[in-house]
């Protein structure tokens, strides 16, 4: 059976329903089990709870930074193979989105109310990326997968040791991330001027300081 192919308005109503899941409703997911599913929960300090919570919620937002990104760029994306594999990365992005919500459910905290503006913003890099060429696109994708990997690391770091369901929530999105980064270049994927490599990183720590807090 041939896999329909979606014209610009169904690519619209679709990008409509994703953002609509990813800010207030359940995202599809994949066939994937939580990683921290048969975990225990770690006794923790107050302080350390928090501390946890916040870099999770951080961690939650910038999955929706990264459904924005995907679903902008599928929208404009050139060639029909690229929006499949910008679909399937963004489906898999949607398993980090569950599983971060998840565990700030478990630690009684709440998602950013800064969600909206940055999926907002997102979404309009994403589409001009893809706009750009599905090679920058494509580019872009396998410099933020980086950028993100660099930043899981340090929340790794951060997070109390004995917090094994924090952690191997984020040890499996590094994994995944490293891999849509490497199917992005394989693709065809450019490497990104520096000026626009050091944009990014602004962006980013903009995002992870006020989320840190809102």
């Amino acid at each position: 059976m041939n896999k329909r192919r979606f014209n610009s308005a169904d690519q619209l109503m679709i990008g409509i329903d994703s953002a609509l899941r990813t800010l207030f409703g359940r995202p599809q997911v994949t066939e994937r089990v939580n990683p921290a599913e048969a975990l225990d929960d770690a006794e923790m300090s107050d302080e350390e709870r928090d501390l946890t919570a916040r870099l999770m919620r951080i961690n939650h937002t910038g999955e929706v930074c990264a459904q924005a990104l995907y679903q902008g760029q599928a929208l404009t994306a050139k060639l029909p193979q690229i929006r499949d594999t910008m679909e399937r990365a963004a489906q898999e992005e949607n398993d980090h989105l569950a599983w971060c919500e998840s565990r700030l459910d478990e630690l009684d905290n709440r998602k950013s109310l800064l969600n909206p503006f940055w999926y907002a913003g997102s979404f309009l890099v994403g589409a001009t990326a893809g706009l750009a060429g599905d090679k920058w696109s494509l580019g872009f994708v396998a410099e933020t997968e980086h950028q993100v990997e660099a930043h899981l690391n340090e929340h790794i770091n951060r997070i109390p040791v004995q917090d094994q369901k924090s952690l191997a929530i984020l040890e499996q999105m590094k994994e995944d991330e490293i891999h849509h980064a490497t199917v992005a270049l394989e693709a065809g994927g450019a490497d990104l001027p520096a000026p626009i490599k050091a944009a990014m990183k602004l962006t980013s720590k903009l995002m992870t300081k006020s989320v840190f807090y809102l």
